[in-house]
């Protein structure tokens, strides 16, 4: 069974100004790390995604390298630039093929990725640009400052932070305002729960969880690895591992049976989850999941129409507990810059 699509799809204000749809489109698998690519695939599920009122295009400069970005341009070049509030970011940087990471928030560097992505995406101003992953060593104003005069000069309109810790992120704020923090979060990654969450909200933050359906294990459909890509990164992922992928196994079994009572798919039921708890942190809460194809564009959107209540969340808690997924959710390498 599944959930019935929404006749529209209500509005957020991340930060004081920035207003966006309740969803997102994270399109970073249209370029990588879930397989391989299909521009053509890609493009019909954005157009569609814009279609539905899903406006607001997570992408970034790392992901394929440059492709994302230039995907994302041309739909922009084919629908107009008032069609899509775009997000991207910066500053992971890695040679082409490989998984591995540096981390740079130099200010000169900061300039240049910002430029290279107004090029790639083909327009004036980035609505928001993130810090992707946050420098060791360096002091978080030395970014901020570089963004906040990129905001002066109208390149970009809003600032975010990805994967900060409360500190960090009081920090940044006392420079210049930070609209969005983006991390990842779902049911079986609820790290921002406390600190981070109540943060953004004494500060009056918008968050943006990426990865909502824990990488697309919640939706129940991938229960081994044999089956992905040999490109594909979870193959690699502690949580996919031998060991582990089993024990998680309960997480979505617990998932999918409430998702049977409540008449949707275990996808959906996982992503109303997130939406919830927007009223549940009394805070703007704008998730992101990916995807390439349209239909799962459309199950997607249509978790705006799943309601849960207490009941059903206070049973998500006890099944799907904090702390409750077997395995890291990254590498060491993916770990670089996370919670910084």
């Amino acid at each position: 069974m599944t959930a019935p699509l929404p006749d529209t799809i209500p509005t957020h204000t991340l930060g004081p100004s920035l207003s966006v749809p309740a969803l997102g489109l994270g399109c970073m698998g249209m370029s990588e790390f879930y397989g391989p690519r299909d521009d053509a695939l890609s493009l019909r599920t954005l157009h569609r995604a814009l279609d539905l009122g899903v406006r607001f295009l997570d992408t970034a400069d790392t992901y394929g390298l440059g492709h994302n970005e230039e995907l994302v341009g041309r739909l922009i070049a084919e629908r107009g630039r008032d069609s899509v509030t775009v997000a991207t970011k910066f500053g992971i940087r890695r040679a082409p093929g490989a998984y591995a990471r540096g981390i740079s928030n130099d200010p000169a560097y900061v300039r240049a990725a910002c430029e290279a992505s107004l090029g790639r995406l083909g327009v004036e101003r980035i609505d928001l640009l993130y810090i992707h992953r946050i420098e060791a060593g360096r002091a978080i104003e030395e970014p901020m400052e570089a963004l906040a005069a990129l905001v002066a000069e109208g390149k970009i309109a809003h600032v975010g932070l990805c994967e900060a810790s409360p500190a960090t992120l009081r920090r940044a704020h006392a420079v210049h305002p930070v609209t969005a923090v983006q991390s990842e979060y779902s049911l079986w990654t609820r790290d921002p729960e406390g600190a981070v969450l109540d943060t953004c909200r004494a500060l009056g933050i918008g968050f943006v969880p990426y990865a909502p359906l824990g990488r697309g294990f919640l939706t129940g459909a991938i229960t081994s690895t044999e089956a992905l890509s040999e490109d594909d990164f979870r193959r690699a992922n502690p949580r996919f591992a031998e060991g582990n992928i089993g024990a998680n196994l309960a997480i979505v079994r617990a998932v999918a049976n409430l998702a049977a009572e409540k008449g949707c798919t275990p996808a959906q039921l996982a992503l109303a989850w997130v939406i919830a708890q927007g009223a549940v942190h009394d805070l703007p809460i704008v998730p992101i999941p990916g995807t390439k194809r349209p239909e799962h564009l459309e199950q997607n959107v249509a978790a705006l129409s799943v309601a849960l209540d207490a009941e059903d969340l206070a049973r998500l808690d006890r099944a799907v507990p904090a702390g409750a997924a077997a395995g890291a959710r990254y590498t060491d390498e993916g770990m670089k810059g996370v919670n910084a």
